[in-house]
């Protein structure tokens, strides 16, 4: 449904794929998710994307996280375009992508989880789906949602970035600060007393002196 915000149970669908009928929660299980749109098979943003994506499906799989990638043309297209997608990442064009891809050619489910971009049409005037990156946890709500127009690619890094934040965070009681990388200081956060910090972060807490005198950047390792 539209306006679906963070922490919301993720909608549950039935949808054909090329890898057979798929039940959203069924298939993901107790993984962590990423549901992906694009607008159109057989274009050339869209085909670096899944390329990309396919090319870092054995990073998200140490994650625990499956991948499903969703496009608005049939699965005959589907199929066709997979071994475009293939021959992009000079594999051979008899694989199959580590992922499902949803066909969704009467525009419904991007309709429901709106994923619409108002702004590129198709040849008929119908909209083009945006790409949209919406992270589900494995109790199924949404944790993070990315929005892109059709006409700028995302970069994957940094979505396998955020999937390492989000699951460290899920842990552990700290937040990750601008360009944060796995292994890299962590910040405590202000909610929490010097005291908690100290028996929760044995490794230690380093304070940075500010203008103000206010004692909120703590960082640990």
């Amino acid at each position: 449904m539209p306006g679906l915000l963070l922490g919301d149970v993720f909608p549950d669908f039935e949808a054909e794929s090329t890898t057979g009928d798929i039940k959203l929660h069924e298939f993901l299980g107790d993984s962590w998710g990423i549901l992906f749109s694009h607008p159109r098979d057989f274009t050339p943003v869209c085909t670096t994307e899944l390329g990309r994506a396919a090319r870092l499906s054995s990073e998200f799989s140490k994650r625990g996280v499956k991948l499903i990638a969703l496009s608005v043309d049939c699965l005959e297209d589907h199929h066709g375009w997979t071994k475009d997608i293939l021959a992009y990442n000079c594999e051979d064009s008899t694989s199959s992508l580590p992922f499902p891809i949803i066909a969704d050619c009467k525009r419904e489910l991007a309709v429901a989880l709106g994923m619409l971009d108002p702004d590129e049409k198709d040849k008929d005037g119908m909209p083009l789906t945006a790409r949209c990156v919406f992270i589900i946890g494995p109790d199924k709500r949404l944790k993070l949602s990315l929005l892109y127009p059709a006409t700028t690619g995302r970069n994957f890094d940094e979505i396998l970035r955020v999937v390492d934040s989000l699951q460290l965070t899920a842990g552990k009681r700290v937040a990750t600060p601008a360009d944060w990388k796995p292994g890299e200081c962590v910040m405590v956060p202000p909610s929490m007393s010097e005291e908690e910090a100290a028996s929760l972060f044995p490794t230690g807490v380093y304070t940075k002196e500010l203008p103000s005198g206010k004692k909120y950047l703590r960082y640990t390792p």
